[in-house]
């Protein structure tokens, strides 16, 4: 039994020490550590400006045509000859389609020579009353007949004008739907007819901002199409009723397109501009860390013995435009925040500026 104990007591001791030891080497590494701190992070920095800027309201609407159809046959008929070609630009009136019509020219002819010949009969009858030796009920019937004759007749030429078809306001067309000697069922489509300048733009707007909201404001559209450039156009119209089920009020603006370059259909980011200007402290969005718990920036401060170290600063933000955040509170105009390098800095961390160049934050980083 005394031989156990003294056993146990032995393996305590070598434990504990052991431990002990362990202890004092990890607290010798920790002073080493602090005697020879990390050197400093390179990062570039950027200072808060102050902007003058429009405000806008932003959404997302699509391109509408001016006008915009699908052209299809009134009356079915043989494709007796094509008078366009895909993607043609037309002008009013311009004949796009000739059905075949030779059936309904001599039924026309026909019911002339019907109408003349009751015209005849007409005018005999007529002639009769007026001399009295003819009666009135001869004379009404005679009216009557010739009246049907010109009626079949005004009705006959409808039914051939229909046979040629044509573009009922200028635009462009799209791809044709038809082809040479195909039979064309009353209501088929031939071809997309599009009028694009100028076009408008259809968009929503939450109701809370329908009193910002006027006929002739300034909107500007950017494109997925065209990245490069934005167009400028004017509100022409506000829907009279709030949409109840999305509680937003819909818009259309017009926008010149001269060159034809917007094409209905297209997804539109839309920007309507307020008439007056403010001023706004902004960043560029690089200097800004996004997280779920909110947004902040590493903020440059002068510590002891006049080296540099960030400090965390919540700040919260507003609209963007052109790579540019607007900074709402949190900072002032003039202070000094790492627009790169963030992703080696933690704050209290000694730093060293270098704006000599302009660098990304993989480049800083690495410095």
């Amino acid at each position: 039994m005394l031989k156990n104990t003294l056993v146990f007591l032995v393996l305590t001791v070598v434990l504990f020490g052991g431990l002990y030891v362990l202890k004092d080497r990890h607290k010798a590494a920790m002073e080493a550590d602090l005697a020879n701190p990390p050197p400093p992070a390179t990062v570039a920095t950027v200072e808060v400006g102050s902007e003058r800027w429009r405000s806008q309201l932003r959404s997302v609407g699509s391109l509408v045509a001016n006008n915009g159809i699908d052209v299809s046959a009134e009356v079915g008929g043989i494709v007796h000859k094509i008078a366009f070609e895909s993607g043609q630009s037309v002008a009013a009136g311009d004949v796009l389609v000739y059905l075949d019509a030779e059936v309904d020219q001599a039924r026309l002819k026909a019911l002339r020579a019907d109408r003349r010949l009751a015209q005849v009969e007409y005018e005999r009858q007529q002639s009769l009353l007026k001399k009295q030796v003819g009666s009135k009920s001869d004379y009404d019937t005679a009216a009557a007949a010739y009246q049907a004759a010109a009626a079949r007749v005004t009705e006959q030429e409808a039914i051939v004008a229909r046979k040629t078809l044509t573009a009922p306001f200028a635009g462009l067309l799209g791809i044709r739907l038809i082809d040479l000697g195909e039979y064309l069922t009353p209501g088929q489509g031939i071809v997309s007819l599009q009028a694009l300048d100028p076009i408008y733009v259809d968009y929503t707007l939450p109701e809370r901002h329908y009193r910002e909201l006027r006929v002739g404001q300034t909107v500007e559209v950017h494109l997925d199409a065209l990245p490069e450039q934005s167009f400028q156009g004017a509100i022409v119209a506000l829907e009279a009723a709030v949409l109840e089920s999305s509680r937003s009020v819909k818009v259309r603006a017009e926008l010149p397109n001269p060159q034809g370059l917007l094409r209905p259909g297209m997804f539109a980011d839309v920007r309507t501009l307020a008439d007056a200007e403010r001023t706004v402290l902004t960043l560029p969005q690089t200097a800004i860390v996004y997280a779920s718990y909110g947004d902040s920036v590493l903020l440059i401060a002068p510590a002891d013995g006049g080296a540099l170290r960030t400090r965390r600063q919540q700040v919260s933000t507003g609209a963007v435009r052109n790579g540019k955040v607007e900074i709402v509170s949190g900072l002032r105009a003039g202070d000094q925040v790492v627009r790169a390098g963030q992703s080696k800095v933690f704050p209290g961390m000694p730093i060293v500026i270098d704006n000599s160049v302009e660098l990304d934050d993989a480049e800083v980083s690495a410095r």
